[in-house]
């Protein structure tokens, strides 16, 4: 049954032909079985799985069963659960059991879903290689040597390896579609604010967006048509139309015109990559999608502007984590500033040291005004650029990544490298557009093992559903998003 689709399973359920505290009982067994080779799950969450399990089953006994009552999925470490550990992947909230559900928790609990767990990610978000987790490093299903990508690396991996059909995640500059693209799944991060933000960690709150890691675009309208809602605790939140998202997914693309930013297919992306890409493109092509070249001028603007803003907002965000009011607390503190320094060194991991370190160094008196206001009125250059080419363009099609998954401990000296693996999603984040990432093909990698790579799509403002068509007739026509790695 871990073979199963989102929609597969929601399709048997109704039919009959097993119940959910089957599924979740073969899926809690697989996690106990292969997590050990992958660390995509933090908490497994068995006693309350099987719990909704057999409520969601007697609903359905009595009549009042919904798309998604019985189906499994796992939450993002980042996503507060009541009563369920909520880490972020840090040492400072590995004793955290949060006394509350964020919104997304509590629309995918009143859809009637099954929450398996919790999946690891990188510390805070903090990441591009899920290497920063204080619960050690997420190994990549298609080869245990290369990193899942990050921040997301736990969802994506789970997904991947098929321990679970969907999970949630979230996506500050590129954490669901870089992953997404090295695990070889579908990943869309929503425009900022169409999923309520209430009882996600933040991390940068101006960029943090949560979204979906499943196998299938239409698996992830399915699970938008559960977290895409106006929220009155969430003041970022937007009061907009929602559709459903799985209405228009059979929708034609004849006419649809397609933009390729000539930024985004650089000198330095390997032949490999761009020829895998560009066949995605013909094949749109082929499926009635008009191809011109757009330039979004200031993308190379993009990874400097989010590594003033982002660590600028992680500066403050993470000033609550103090040892005082929740989260690790040094032992024998000798006095009030004793206790916030050594809660803080010995709770925090290097990387978010880093980010907390430049961000306070860019909002401190004397730099705000060369570095996180600077950062901010060129992050308007960059959201401009594509209002300007959404006027001739409906969707805007580029690789997700640069390079295929790469091996862990490869960049882990190299903060600057690491950064860059986020060269191509950045910019979407910093203009709060929807983007999302589908396999569209593989290249072979040092060894002889094939590695997926991932297409991107981004669309205008409360556009998903058009992006979510889009992947879906692709998927339609290819077969990239079939496959699975070995021994799955």
């Amino acid at each position: 049954m871990h073979n199963k689709t989102i929609a597969e399973i929601s399709r048997d359920l109704a039919a009959g032909e097993y119940s959910s505290v089957e599924i979740t009982q073969d899926l809690l067994g697989r996690i106990k079985d292969k997590d050990g080779d992958y660390n995509s799950f933090i908490t497994v969450a068995e006693e309350q799985a099987l719990a909704q399990a057999k409520a969601a089953d007697e609903l359905r006994a009595a009549g009042n069963a919904g798309a998604w009552t019985g189906v499994p999925m796992a939450h993002k470490d980042i996503f507060c659960t009541e009563g369920v550990l909520t880490t972020c992947g840090s040492k400072m909230l590995s004793n955290f059991v949060s006394p509350y559900n964020s919104t997304v928790a509590d629309n995918f609990n009143n859809a009637g879903a099954v929450c398996l767990g919790k999946t690891n990610m990188d510390e805070f978000a903090m990441g591009s290689s899920n290497e920063t987790s204080f619960f050690g490093g997420v190994k990549n299903p298609w080869d245990s040597d290369r990193v899942p990508g990050g921040s997301s690396g736990g969802s994506a991996a789970a997904v991947a390896a098929r321990l679970v059909p969907g999970a949630t995640a979230s996506d500050t500059g590129g954490s669901i579609r870089q992953p997404a693209a090295l695990c070889g799944i579908t990943g869309l991060k929503p425009t900022y604010g169409r999923v309520s933000r209430y009882g996600m960690i933040a991390f940068a709150s101006s960029l943090d967006q949560a979204g979906t890691m499943t196998r299938t675009a239409e698996d992830s309208a399915m699970m938008m048509n559960v977290m895409a809602s106006f929220d009155e605790k969430d003041s970022t939140c937007v009061q907009h139309d929602i559709p459903d998202y799985t209405a228009t997914l059979n929708d034609s693309l004849e006419g649809m015109t397609v933009g390729l930013p000539k930024e985004y297919f650089r000198d330095d992306l390997s032949p490999e990559m761009q020829q895998q890409v560009m066949n995605a493109i013909k094949e749109y092509e082929n499926m009635g999608a008009m191809v011109k070249e757009i330039s979004l001028p200031n993308t190379h603007l993009a990874v400097p502007v989010y590594y003033v803003v982002a660590p600028a907002e992680c500066s403050a965000n993470l000033s609550r984590m103090d040892g005082v009011r929740f989260g690790y607390r040094c032992e024998d503190p000798k006095d009030i500033h004793d206790l916030y320094v050594r809660s803080r060194g010995e709770g925090f991991g290097d990387e978010v040291k880093r980010r907390i370190m430049i961000g306070t160094y860019a909002l401190s008196a004397g730099f705000y005004d060369a570095y996180y206001k600077k950062a901010q009125q060129v992050r308007r250059l960059i959201k401009n650029d594509f209002v300007e080419a959404f006027k001739d363009v409906d969707m805007i099609m580029s690789p997700t990544s640069p390079t295929p998954a790469f091996k862990a401990g490869e960049k882990g000296d190299d903060p600057v490298a690491m950064y860059l693996e986020d060269i191509f999603t950045i910019a979407t984040n910093l203009a709060g557009l929807p983007g999302m990432s589908v396999p569209c093909g593989q290249v072979g990698v040092d060894g002889g093992k094939n590695l997926p790579v991932g297409l991107q799509l981004i669309g205008n403002y409360f556009d998903e559903a058009r992006l979510l068509n889009a992947g879906h007739k692709f998927q339609q026509a290819t077969d990239w998003h079939l496959k699975a790695p070995a021994g799955i």
